[in-house]
């Protein structure tokens, strides 16, 4: 559905909020487009990444992605700085004091001499005086999940179009902005290290493009496993651990184009189609609380590095 905001510093763009597959083709949005799908990802720290080659801000929170947008950066001769940044000041309705008082909706200030995220205007190309300007529903939407001291980080080059990114659905970067790397599985089925982050946020992603099971405590990578995954359901669906009359119960949450699912438990025939190591499943499953999330997606995780499947050995299937 398109949503047309009036005035001169909103611009014209769409909300697409969707699974995370819409989120891999970030290069076929276009000016004022983006996806927002926070759900898949309800808690954890927040990391905001603003790709200056292509054009694009990508938000992860607990090291997941849940939006991305396109962008407005600095044009030459007033090029966004980039570097590793903090948000320092919030104001929703803030108005420049360099720029004849222009408006500046849902400002998030990276460098007191004047560098923010804000609202503004998206032709496509690099406009703004060094600020980074984002659709105004995204702003909104960004606006309300962020706190001062959430990291930005701004990478690329607005002129030369360096190549900064990729696809997956995981950070690329962790949350002093330093490259994050994958936990490479070579000859084990799987890799548990709990004690990289010991509480927080549980994320687990089930990736059925990979054959990969990842889980993420905290916005960081704690688990990774190899997996049989039997559905060839292109959508993506997220559930989320409840307690139903005292008892333990996988309920999925209703993302957008799946609204549906919102309320319905896991059924024992969707556990099945995923088998995975025993002692991995009896690792993860001694880790799980009341709010720990499951994300199933088409998304990429990333490889073992090594391009191909490994045999599970002493597989058993999680019962819901």
């Amino acid at each position: 559905m398109a949503v047309i905001w009036g005035g001169p510093v909103m611009a014209q763009g769409e909300k697409v909020s969707s699974a995370p597959e819409l989120a891999r083709a970030a290069d076929q949005l276009k000016p004022g487009q983006w996806v927002w799908a926070s759900r898949i990802a309800p808690a954890g720290p927040i990391l905001i990444y603003v790709d200056l080659s292509r054009q694009r801000a990508t938000v992860y929170r607990n090291g997941v992605r849940i939006g991305i947008s396109t962008i407005s950066s600095g044009k030459e001769g007033h090029e966004t700085p980039t570097g590793v940044f903090t948000i320092l000041q919030k104001d929703a309705k803030h108005r420049s004091s360099t720029y004849n008082n222009a408006a500046m909706p849902y400002q998030q200030r990276l460098t007191w001499d004047g560098v923010a995220l804000h609202a503004g205007g998206l032709p496509g190309y690099p406009e703004s005086h060094g600020c980074v300007h984002l659709p105004y529903g995204f702003s909104q939407e960004l606006f309300a999940i962020t706190k001062l001291g959430v990291t930005v980080v701004v990478q690329g080059d607005a002129i030369n179009h360096e190549r900064t990114s990729d696809s997956s659905l995981l950070a690329p970067l962790d949350l002093a902005g330093k490259p994050l790397r994958q936990q490479m599985l070579e000859s084990a089925d799987f890799v548990w290290q709990p004690q990289l982050a010991p509480s927080g946020p549980l994320t687990i992603i089930v990736s059925k493009l990979d054959q990969r099971v990842v889980v993420l405590r905290n916005g960081i990578e704690i688990g990774r496993s190899v997996a049989q995954i039997n559905d060839d359901d292109p959508g993506s669906h997220v559930v989320t651990l409840t307690t139903v009359g005292g008892k333990p119960r996988w309920i999925y949450v209703g993302l957008p184009g799946h609204d549906e699912d919102a309320g319905r438990a896991l059924d024992e025939a969707t556990v099945n189609r995923l088998k995975l190591p025993r002692a991995f499943y009896e690792a993860v499953k001694a880790q799980l609380r009341t709010g720990s999330t499951i994300l199933i997606t088409q998304s990429s995780v990333g490889d073992d590095g090594r391009g191909h499947r490994l045999t599970i050995l002493d597989s058993v299937n999680p019962t819901p």
